[in-house]
């Protein structure tokens, strides 16, 4: 009890202090403390100003009197009244003269610094303003202060006049002359780096009359392959030791033979004519070139007018490209539509985390584990316990006791990571007690998001210390989402397509949103004119037909084929450098040219899409996870049945970055991450990121259904496209163009008749009669289900109904079948 009060005495002791160091960080505080410095910095320039015009006759009346209580003295003319009179006065006569709008200067950056107007590099211009105004103080009274003896006025300076005094008198004007010209040429090198190359320019000017022979052999270059000039026999030194030039040409002989130098080539050899070994060390040689020199021809002076002098006059004419300019008001939706959590205590539990680590200490020291260090970090779900062994603990049997430590903490979920990537510990991951919640509404509002310059930046949570986590999904370049019912996937989703709309402008980012569950993706229908791709034909924006689906991948590897082309056409790699010479207007519209948006392919449930078409729906993904990255489309797919048959080997290699959330066995986490893991999660929004050999936990960012609704109102309020984004229309192998849900009837099924005499004598449309009685899948049954239909022998589908059977015997059928022989 008494150590309890202990603690929570140093707690509230050490809580005074961090309250002041959160006041002075404070933005608040930063912004206000700059417009006060650039408020007294504008008072004072405009004081210094005045000074040009009232300073001979204020100067009489402020004699002696102090700027910090100058009182009330009649007849001041300053602009700015007693103080700014005095001020001035100070300024300008008992500093530094004109010179002290430097120092000025430098407050204006630094208020504007603290109020992040600008960012600037504080001590190096502190630095520089100084050194200027010191020595433009000096140089102006040397040069015009005699102009000045006889007058109130300093132009430099007091500071300015004694020290040009007493150079002039210690090493006369010249000397003071070439002083303040040297002090010139080296503040001119800080500010330009063309400064020294000028300087250069100007000592090896070429002096007309004498000739300079540069023309050297091959055997007289200087300091070659590290090797100095000098002529023949002269000592050189290696490493300390000495040699001398072998009369061979390029061949240095080394004295002593004990030690070599490791960054020389050194052979033994023989030298004719010596009695005693040595080495030879031989320098490489580089080949002379010559090139010739050609005669000018006589060409005839055309002047081509090019494609880049028509952009250059374009963009001069009209400015960059806008491609946001067709909604011009749109507004990203503000940040309070985000619901914030209020969390109750934000304080670290000190008995929870003290508990655990003794806890963890005894379980190993149970097992013979002795352990130098522990410490905790302590996340908004998780405590990370990095633990570092005694010398010669085997790290495999810390990982083997997972289960005791789980067991010993009544804890599930417990996760051991050993060793931490790029550390010397063992950390072992901990659920906390009180798990906090993770609200979209932090993510978005926090400063790493709002300043992120990603091309598509996804913000999907908090890691374990506390940090907002970001991926730019152009570099994953696809994303495959995995876990089991209920453990935060749809909510990860919805954090995504979040993250994305309040980043992009409609112009710059379409969404194809693919939902086989008809009710995940459905609230984002409202923002078809904005952020929506779509087949022309389609009537909802939202695909949820397994046939529109085919089609809709398959229209966008025509898209991607397309967009290859122009790339091809405009000379360019990917499509950023693409958009940015159509920006700069590098690229003509009317060749075909267009500013392409980045696309995003979210599919969720693709497992129920994989078991429906099967090879139909993969080919297409499979190939738009190869190809599309460099032409802006990319891919999110998700599923809540990690199984190898849905999450095949193809799509894996397509799909390098993945996330899983909570599975219920270790074979189902080696499905998605290559290894365990997932099946350690506690649910409810805790997941882990994998991408390549990286391996983070993330808690989910929690987004809710009516958070949703409120920015796609917010959007859909707003002035949008006058359509959906269009896709183009996927054309057949056979070149004809084929409608989604179009069926050719001269290509019908070998078993179309049976199946048709099936469903007209037990009167059911329905598929799996199909399947069972003719012993075929169900992708075959559905095709030919849908033959049925436009032939006309049953009516269209209704949800999970049976169809309704249009022929009611078996003789008018079998006209009906007779009719389409004979087409």
């Amino acid at each position: 009890m008494a150590k309890r009060k202990l603690a929570e005495k140093q707690v509230k002791h050490t809580s005074e202090p961090s309250k002041i160091r959160q006041f002075f960080a404070s933005e608040v505080t930063h912004f206000v403390v700059g417009l006060i410095i650039l408020m007294f910095t504008v008072y004072a320039a405009l004081s210094m100003v005045s000074f040009f015009f009232t300073g001979a006759s204020d100067q009489s009346k402020i004699e002696g009197v102090s700027i910090f209580f100058p009182g009330n003295i009649p007849g001041i003319e300053n602009w700015t009244g007693t103080r700014g009179a005095c001020l001035s006065n100070v300024l300008m006569n008992e500093w530094f003269g004109i010179s002290t709008f430097l120092l000025l200067l430098f407050f204006a950056l630094l208020g504007l610094q603290l109020m992040k107007v600008k960012y600037f590099r504080l001590l190096k211009d502190f630095v520089l303003c100084t050194s200027i105004m010191i020595w433009l103080s000096v140089a102006l009274s040397f040069f015009f202060g005699r102009f000045f003896r006889d007058t109130a006025v300093f132009i430099g300076g007091k500071h300015g006049f004694i020290l040009s005094d007493t150079l002039i008198q210690n090493i006369g004007i010249p000397g003071t002359f070439f002083v303040i010209l040297i002090f010139f040429v080296i503040i001119m090198i800080v500010l330009s780096r063309q400064t020294i190359p000028f300087i250069r320019k100007m000592f090896t000017a070429k002096v007309p009359g004498i000739k300079v022979n540069e023309k050297r052999t091959r055997s007289e270059k200087p300091e070659q392959a590290g090797w100095n000039e000098g002529p023949e026999n002269t000592d050189l030194d290696i490493n300390g030791k000495t040699g001398t030039e072998d009369p061979k040409a390029n061949v240095l002989v080394v004295n002593e033979k004990e030690e070599d130098n490791p960054f020389i080539r050194i052979e033994d050899k023989d030298v004719a004519g010596e009695d005693d070994d040595r080495f030879e060390i031989i320098k490489p040689v580089d080949e002379e070139y010559v090139v010739p020199e050609r005669e000018p021809e006589e060409t005839p002076f055309v002047i081509v007018r090019n494609d880049e002098e028509e952009a250059n006059e374009l963009l001069e004419e009209l400015g960059v490209y806008d491609p946001t300019l067709d909604l011009s008001l749109y507004q990203t939706p503000p940040v309070d539509l985000l619901k914030k959590y209020e969390q109750a205590d934000q304080q670290v539990d000190m008995e929870e985390q003290n508990s655990n680590k003794n806890k963890i200490i005894q379980t190993l020291e149970n097992y013979g584990i002795k352990i130098k260090t522990i410490k905790a970090t302590v996340g908004p779900t998780i405590t990370l316990y990095e633990i570092v062994p005694e010398d010669g603990v085997r790290i495999a049997k810390i990982r083997n006791l997972e289960d005791d430590i789980a067991m010993s903490l009544s804890a599930l979920g417990i996760r051991i990571i050993a060793p931490m990537p790029g550390k010397g510990t063992i950390g072992i991951e901990v659920p906390n007690k009180e798990p906090q919640i993770v609200s979209m509404q932090s993510i978005i509002a926090s400063k790493k998001f709002q300043e992120s310059r990603f091309d598509l930046p996804i913000a999907l949570g908090k890691t374990i210390t506390n940090e907002v986590f970001m991926v730019d999904l152009c570099k994953m370049p696809h994303l495959l989402v995995a876990g089991a019912t209920g453990q935060g996937k749809s909510v990860g989703l919805n954090a995504a397509i979040t993250s994305l709309l309040y980043k992009k402008h409609p112009a710059e980012l379409k969404f194809v949103l693919v939902d086989p569950k008809m009710v995940e993706f459905s609230i984002y229908s409202v923002i078809e004119k904005h952020f929506l791709a779509k087949l022309p034909d389609s009537e909802k924006p939202i695909i949820t037909d397994f046939d529109k689906v085919i089609y809709t991948l398959k229209s966008l590897t025509k898209e991607m084929d397309d967009r290859y082309a122009l790339l091809m056409k405009a000379g360019s790699r990917n499509i950023k450098e693409y958009n940015e010479k159509f920006i700069n207007r590098r690229l003509n519209p009317l060749k075909g040219h267009k500013f392409m948006p980045y696309i995003v392919v979210i599919i969720d449930e693709f497992g129920d899409l994989i078991m429906t078409a099967g090879k139909e729906i993969e080919s297409p993904i499979a190939r738009i996870a190869q190809k599309a990255r460099a032409v802006g489309i990319h891919m999110i797919i998700a599923t809540q049945r990690p199984t190898t048959n849905i999450i095949t080997g193809t799509i894996k290699a397509n799909f390098p970055a993945r996330i899983a959330f909570r599975v219920i066995s270790m074979i189902d986490s080696r499905t998605i991450l290559d290894g365990p893991g997932a099946n350690q999660l506690i649910g409810r929004g805790d997941m882990l990121f994998f991408q390549g050999s990286d391996m983070t936990r993330v808690q989910c960012a929690f987004v809710d259904t009516p958070e949703v609704e409120k920015i796609t109102q917010f959007i859909s309020a707003q002035q949008g496209y006058p359509t959906a984004f269009m896709l183009p229309e996927y054309v057949g192998e056979d070149g004809g163009e084929k409608a989604p849900g179009a069926v050719d009837l001269s290509e019908r099924d070998p078993l179309f008749d049976d199946a048709a005499r099936l469903i007209v004598i037990h009167q059911q449309g329905s598929t799996s009669l199909i399947q069972r009685k003719f012993s075929i899948g169900y992708n075959r049954a559905g095709r030919l289900m849908d033959q049925l239909e436009a032939a006309g022998i049953v009516g269209p589908a209704e949800g999970s109904k049976a169809r309704q059977v249009h022929i009611p015997d078996e003789y008018q059928l079998e006209q009906i079948l007779n009719t389409l022989k004979d087409k």
